[in-house]
């Protein structure tokens, strides 16, 4: 089937079936008499699976493991387990920074009056060296020891130099 047809069947765009092929996460087509590529069911499998993976949140290089892992019949289930809980703590540790980004940005949307004024909180945190920094254990630095902006006060953008 031609590229057009994989990419129905498989869901996969034919642009990203293209660049797959190119970082070698999908093999090379076999290619028609007339130069077009022929894909088969087998490639169609696999973009299935690729496009699950990805879905999924694993990176391309992860995805090239798991359909490795996928083709070795002889692997054990135990390293396909500990290489996707792997991946959930990395998911878990990004919905909590998420969700700490999500409370922050809250916050300071609590403290703008979003009127006419041009005092805004949101603006006057973002501009303020060394706030929302947080440590290794995720706890605020620097935030708090700042010194709010006066009340009506522009903030001065200068000129590209």
């Amino acid at each position: 089937m031609n590229i057009g047809k994989a990419a129905e069947a498989s869901g996969v765009s034919a642009k990203m079936i293209r660049y797959y092929e190119s970082i070698g996460l999908l093999a090379k087509a076999a290619r028609r008499e007339n130069g077009y590529r022929d894909y088969d069911e087998r490639d169609v499998h696999d973009l299935r699976f690729i496009k699950r993976a990805r879905n999924l949140g694993f990176s391309v290089e992860a995805t090239g493991e798991l359909l490795a892992l996928w083709r070795d019949k002889g692997r054990a289930s135990a390293d396909v387990k500990d290489f996707a809980m792997r991946h959930v703590h990395e998911l878990e540790t990004k919905i909590s920074e998420l969700q700490a980004m999500t409370r922050t940005l809250r916050h300071l949307a609590s403290h703008c009056h979003g009127d006419a004024r041009p005092d805004c909180p949101i603006l006057d945190d973002l501009a303020t060296p060394g706030a929302g920094e947080t440590d290794q254990d995720g706890q605020a630095t620097g935030a708090r020891a700042r010194k709010p902006r006066a009340a009506g006060a522009r903030i001065q953008f200068s000129a590209a130099k």
